[in-house]
């Protein structure tokens, strides 16, 4: 049993070894001790924003589903905007219905809108990795983005289409009912959020949606851009692993 141990924890260093490269065990400690403000720690809860779903007579037919099976059904034909005529697949969701913690991006990519799975092309990979150096499987979370069709040429989303595609999002996380969510990325914070404010100001900070809290990080495939913000993202995951599991430890 011992032995099993000591595997899983050199298996979880190396692999947070090859994500986020040697300088993190020379610069950051893993103790629980708060980290200072200067290495991007959590700071405290910044605001509590609560969205009010339509629950009267004319609230759309998919707001009264009760599981995601019926949710998926009465919404995988949406043409209410143009990437209902460009998308090759709906791309709902994947994960544990039940999650904890749910993970959500910006939009589907070539690779999602072919396989109609969320992160599943290189970004996917690494958010795979990055999942299991915190010791997360991603049969464990629930993953999603706030648009289901893949915008053309991967452009970023339209106002429209992310405000056309919120209500579908947001009835996803009333019936999983996630204790925690981590936001990837400027786009998909900013519209969870409700907010107008940079990847810079919204990490950091813990915020609450209905109750459920929100933390923010870079989008995998930004850090596959740019290998230099690997170290603050995991910082970021760290603190929302620490907190994740603070929060199941409470409802227990």
């Amino acid at each position: 049993m011992e032995e099993n141990i000591k595997n899983k924890i050199i298996e979880s260093l190396e692999i947070q070894k090859l994500i986020f490269g040697e300088e993190l065990y020379s610069r950051i400690e893993l103790t629980e001790k708060p980290i200072e403000k200067k290495t991007s720690s959590i700071l405290t809860t910044a605001e509590k924003i609560t969205i009010e779903s339509s629950s009267n007579l004319f609230a759309a037919e998919f707001e009264n589903a009760q599981t995601l099976d019926e949710l998926f059904k009465l919404i995988h034909t949406c043409q209410k905007c143009s990437l209902g005529q460009t998308r090759k697949n709906f791309v709902f969701g994947a994960g544990n219905p039940n999650a904890n913690a749910m993970l959500i991006g910006e939009a589907p990519g070539a690779d999602e809108d072919e396989q109609g799975e969320p992160f599943v092309g290189r970004a996917g990979q690494l958010l795979t990795k990055i999942l299991s150096a915190i010791n997360f499987q991603r049969e464990d979370v629930y993953i999603a983005n706030i648009l289901k069709c893949r915008p053309p040429n991967n452009r970023n989303p339209l106002p429209i289409e992310m405000d056309t595609c919120r209500p579908y999002l947001l009835k996803q996380i009333e019936l999983i009912k996630p204790k925690i969510i981590l936001c990837l990325g400027l786009v998909a914070a900013n519209n969870l959020l409700n907010k107008n404010s940079t990847l810079g100001n919204l990490r950091n900070n813990i915020y609450e949606l209905n109750g459920i809290k929100v933390l923010v990080t870079f989008h995998p495939a930004a850090l596959l851009r740019n290998p230099n913000w690997k170290k603050d993202c995991w910082i970021d995951v760290q603190n929302f692993r620490k907190l994740y599991d603070e929060l199941v430890k409470q409802s227990d």
